[in-house]
């Protein structure tokens, strides 16, 4: 009788471990709102190149003549030593994606190399909007321009000076 004794207190033990082992902790449970925005890919077209006209360099030495035309399409020639001729245009884009989202435009300066001397370069700071809200979803998208300005002296080289660069557009 002793061991049956034994082996229901043995039996009792090992309920009351499974007992304490399966009780749990008072749970705790929150809430979590879960958000996901579907957008339309980005379409960049380019629509027209970026033309400064021409540029006749005035007599003497001088320097920091600014050629500039602004995202508007406003050409500013505004020095004594230099004249500016020819049709001068932005340059302008059509991006389009999903409506009401904000489109970050980057647009770096760029090189402009001289056709008839690679040695001489000239720099265009480019003039582009950071950011743009898309008016509509898909066609016709929304347009945007970019102008830049170029800084030159007595002893730049006569030429055409050519050269590109990248937009990049993202959410």
């Amino acid at each position: 009788m002793g061991s049956k004794v034994a082996t229901v207190a043995r039996t009792l033990a090992a309920l009351l471990c499974l007992l304490a082992i399966g009780t749990r902790a008072a749970a705790a449970t929150a809430v979590a709102q879960v958000t996901a925005n579907g957008v339309k890919p980005l379409l960049l077209t380019k629509l027209q190149d970026l033309d400064l006209g021409s540029v006749t360099l005035g007599p003497g030495v001088w320097s920091n003549a600014i050629i500039s035309l602004s995202q508007a399409g406003v050409l500013s020639c505004a020095n004594a030593n230099i004249t500016c001729t020819g049709a001068a245009s932005v340059a302008s884009y059509n991006v389009q994606g999903s409506k009401q989202n904000t489109v970050h435009i980057s647009v770096p300066d760029v090189t402009l190399v001289n056709q008839s001397d690679s040695t001489q370069t000239l720099t265009l700071v480019t003039d582009a909007p950071a950011s743009l809200v898309l008016a509509n979803s898909g066609f016709p998208g929304s347009d945007f321009s970019i102008g830049g300005a170029v800084t030159i002296n007595s002893t730049t080289a006569a030429g055409t000076y050519v050269g590109t660069f990248n937009v990049t557009v993202d959410y």
